[in-house]
């Protein structure tokens, strides 16, 4: 082959293979260039964002979530929450037996965090099956679709607009801190783009952890343990550990408040009113001495996942793994 001939095969190679350069945040849509605005506040390259929200990732939808997140089936999945706690009672011995496989971690996550063991495990057996259901989404397929389907009529339309941005800015940050190319970027999810066997929203990543390494995987279960375990201790509060015997009994406190719900269309275990939205509820805890330092817990779980249903079913798992272990004289 002649040199002039290869030095032109060489130059249009490049010049088909080059990737555009981008300079600025402008896109077809405003909400695309707030979300590049708000990567590149976060040590993003506009490059990067630029590639991001081009790549064909940025053209997928994933119209089963965006379903899933609508008031009605929102709604539904609040009312299944009791029908699953009921469910996972039975799963207490495997709760009873993850303690036991990673007794070392969690001794390190509750010396360090001052979170309850069993709490932990309780959350990741409500989560995931303690890592046994796989999730079927992508965390930012799922947020890319809620931002561009979603329109912005009701307060609940703007503030799923913007925590689907919010989520979106924090994948592109964790991405590009990960030095992965976006269409390879894939975090697999749940509907609701929860992430890991902790269930964590994007936002929340800066909380992950390694257990006994720098970087940490919420795929990893010594990971999860230790992540949660900070989670809670930094985002809910949760510095001193649980005294249960200071809980009544958590089977009939638990049946107590499901029907207290069946009654009450607005019932809440833990508040009065929101102070967000100004709405009132029945609250179940609220005049009942006997409850008080239990109601203090539950506000900590409901910062993990703010349902009562969700909150009272993990103290229940808790409390029933921890009278097993407190039980139990086997090794």
């Amino acid at each position: 082959m002649h040199l002039y001939t290869l030095l032109l095969l060489l130059f249009s190679t490049t010049v088909v293979t080059a990737l555009p350069h981008y300079t600025n945040c402008d896109f077809r849509t405003n909400q695309y260039d707030d979300i590049c605005k708000r990567a590149n506040k976060e040590g993003v390259s506009v490059q990067y964002i630029n590639e991001f929200l081009l790549s064909d990732k940025a053209r997928e939808r994933d119209l089963k979530s965006f379903e899933l997140f609508s008031p009605k089936k929102m709604s539904m999945h609040h009312s299944s929450e009791k029908r699953a706690n009921n469910t996972l009672v039975k799963y207490v011995p495997t709760i009873v037996r993850h303690l036991k496989e990673y007794k070392d971690v969690y001794d390190f996550a509750e010396k360090k965090y001052q979170v309850n063991r069993e709490i932990v495990a309780a959350i990741l057996m409500k989560e995931t099956r303690i890592g046994k259901i796989r999730p079927r989404h992508d965390a930012f397929v799922v947020f890319n679709t809620l931002l561009l389907k979603t329109k912005a009529v009701t307060s609940r339309d703007k503030r799923l607009i913007n925590m689907a941005k919010t989520n979106m800015v924090h994948i592109i940050r964790h991405c590009y801190e990960s030095q992965i190319a976006p269409d390879s970027c894939d975090l697999a999810s749940s509907y609701a783009g929860a992430v890991g066997i902790p269930q964590f929203m994007p936002q929340n990543f800066h909380l992950i952890e390694g257990y006994e390494k720098s970087a940490g995987d919420l795929s990893n279960m010594e990971d999860a343990i230790v992540s949660t375990s900070r989670f809670l201790h930094h985002n809910a509060r949760f510095t001193t550990l649980l005294e249960w015997e200071k809980v009544p009994d958590m089977k009939q406190t638990e049946a107590d408040w499901y029907e207290y719900d069946f009654k009450h269309k607005n019932a809440s275990f833990v508040y009065c009113c929101s102070k967000r939205s100004k709405k009132s509820y029945d609250c179940f805890a609220c005049e009942r001495p006997e409850l008080q330092y239990l109601r203090e817990y539950t506000k900590i779980i409901m910062r993990y996942n703010n349902s009562s249903h969700y909150a009272i079913g993990v103290l229940r798992l808790a409390h029933d793994a921890r009278k097993s272990l407190d039980t139990d004289t086997t090794d």
